[in-house]
């Protein structure tokens, strides 16, 4: 049923709401931290070459989104990440590289390679040569998409301010590896 699943760009600013209900469910969000994530989105949505994708169902149902933009070493999540990823020798990643910001799949739809579709169409559509992107640092089915299209670790055990759990910064050449 997943070629039912359309990706296509989508105003995610008019769909903050639905996305953000799609990344409370995959991530178990409190309704605060939807709030607070709510703002961010917004913001990074004004960041120059920034942009969305959301997968929907024929009825029009947003189940995953991507959203991500070119990086930039004065946003916060480079100043966090850059010390991690200087003290591994991979600090020269945070230039002409694509952030992949947030992607997220529904639960009930996950499996499908829809998030597959996802990223792949977006960084296919990155003018730069590289992808960067921070998951939970755990062995999860979403790291092991990063890994089979090509995403390696540059940095591991990387602490967020108020995020309870260590994150992996990890990269990739564009574009990303395709297959099973």
């Amino acid at each position: 049923m997943e070629h039912e699943i359309e990706v296509a760009p989508v105003n995610l600013a008019a769909r903050v709401d639905d996305a953000l209900s799609v990344q409370a469910l995959a991530f178990g969000l409190t309704e605060e931290e939807v709030g607070i994530r709510r703002h961010i989105v917004l913001r990074h949505l004004l960041c120059p070459g920034a942009h969305a994708l959301g997968a929907t169902t024929p009825g029009g149902r947003l189940v995953g989104f991507v959203y991500g933009m070119p990086n930039d070493r004065t946003h916060w999540w480079s100043t966090v990440v850059e010390p991690y990823l200087r003290g591994n020798g991979a600090d020269d990643w945070l230039d002409d590289s694509f952030v992949i910001t947030e992607l997220h799949v529904h639960p009930a739809y996950q499996g499908r390679g829809i998030g597959r579709r996802l990223i792949t169409t977006i960084t296919d559509g990155a003018a730069q040569s590289r992808s960067i992107l921070s998951a939970i640092d755990t062995e999860s089915p979403a790291r092991g998409l990063y890994r089979a299209l090509g995403y390696r670790d540059l940095a591991r055990r990387v602490l967020f301010p108020s995020a309870p759990k260590p994150y992996a910064v990890m990269g990739a050449p564009l574009p990303l590896l395709r297959g099973a």
